[in-house]
């Protein structure tokens, strides 16, 4: 009775044993099962300040969840916000004497314009008289060689006592007037080209004076060309203390805290990595003779060995070259000596469930074949 037993005991564990293996080997078959597959993440970054400086506040905790936006960390802008005032209190100088030279320069343009209308009328005013007394003169002495002639004639008649000698004075007299008027006509003219002179001088003064705005708006443009740099260095020293804040990217959580403050931190120094959850996929290194079967779109069996979890996924995409074509130093098959190796070829997996998963996990997949 006991060696029956004992026999149907052997042959129900050969049947068993007989059961798995031919499971195992039907399950290999139907799926290409590997160990060599790792939990990635397509969002790992390293964040870090624009600027350097004296980190003096830490929002974050490591392994902790934050939010798209939400202030991780802090600089002190003590020396950007004093480099600021600086600059506006240098502004503010410069559009001052900006406004200063602009009123200026309105004066003079208003001077300069009075001057030149002034100078122009006189000129033409006094052309105008010159005209005038030149014609007076002319008759003057058209009248003077008349009185010359009635004063030879009242003089031969005055000899033959044919006329008083009183007329003869008033004629004599006459001449003398037309004379001295004559005189003081020239006078006059002589005054009005010396006038005219002056008028000259006046407009050519009003030109250097047209010169003169012209350089103060010379003036007026450089200072305004040194106001843009100064905007422009506002503008820069602006964004530098918006700089001293640091927001994060995107949700996700903190893997690694990199400093604790206070601390002084260079520009770019990372302070913090941050890793998007949403973006964990599955990567498989899949030897090339499981490759069989395997195509895009094929479900994945996956087991994370640090849950004992199973989760779901679907093949998203095939490398198209073995992970060894990359390698920094490529096999030298020149000698003719060659072994053959299994090359690997990265497969991606999209996860359809992420809960708990980490970046860096590993796990075994079993890949459905078609």
């Amino acid at each position: 009775m006991s060696k029956k037993l004992g026999s149907f005991i052997v042959l129900a564990l050969i049947a068993l044993f007989a059961f798995w293996g031919y499971k195992y080997v039907s399950f290999r078959e139907k799926n290409a099962v590997s160990d060599a597959a790792f939990i990635k993440s397509d969002k790992i970054s390293f964040l870090g300040f624009k600027v350097g400086g004296k980190v003096t506040q830490i929002y974050f905790k490591e392994n902790g969840y934050v939010k798209k936006g939400e202030l991780l960390a802090k600089i002190d802008p003590k020396d950007f916000l004093i480099a600021k005032d600086k600059i506006i209190n240098q502004i503010e100088a410069l559009s001052k004497k900006i406004q200063l030279l602009k009123n200026r320069k309105e004066r003079v343009e208003k001077t300069l314009q009075l001057k030149t209308s002034i100078s122009k009328m006189d000129e033409k005013s006094i052309d105008s008289k010159i005209k005038s007394l030149k014609f007076k003169i002319e008759a003057l002495k058209a009248k003077e060689e008349k009185a010359k002639k009635d004063t030879l004639r009242f003089k031969k008649l005055l000899e033959k006592r044919l006329i008083a000698k009183s007329d003869f004075e008033n004629v004599k007299t006459n001449l003398k007037v037309l004379q001295k008027e004559i005189d003081s006509t020239k006078e006059n003219l002589n005054s009005l080209f010396i006038a005219k002179k002056k008028a000259k001088k006046a407009y050519l003064l009003s030109k250097t004076t047209q010169e003169e705005t012209k350089e103060i708006q010379k003036e007026i443009e450089a200072l305004q060309k040194n106001k843009k740099v100064l905007k422009d260095s506002l503008k820069d020293i602006e964004n530098k203390i918006s700089y001293t804040n640091l927001y994060a990217p995107f949700d996700g959580i903190i893997a690694k805290k990199f400093l604790s403050p206070p601390k002084i931190i260079k520009k770019g120094s990372p302070v913090c990595a941050l890793v998007d959850l949403e973006s964990l996929y599955c990567e498989v290194l899949l030897s090339e003779k499981k490759l069989r079967g395997v195509k895009v779109g094929n479900k994945v069996s996956i087991e994370v060995d640090a849950l004992d979890k199973k989760y779901k996924g679907i093949v998203e995409s095939i490398a198209p070259t073995s992970a060894s074509t990359f390698s920094l130093v490529p096999r030298d098959i020149a000698s003719g000596e060659f072994t053959k190796l299994d090359q690997r070829f990265a497969v991606r997996i999209k996860l359809q469930n992420k809960k708990d998963l980490r970046a860096g996990m590993s796990a075994t997949v079993a890949i459905e074949r078609r």
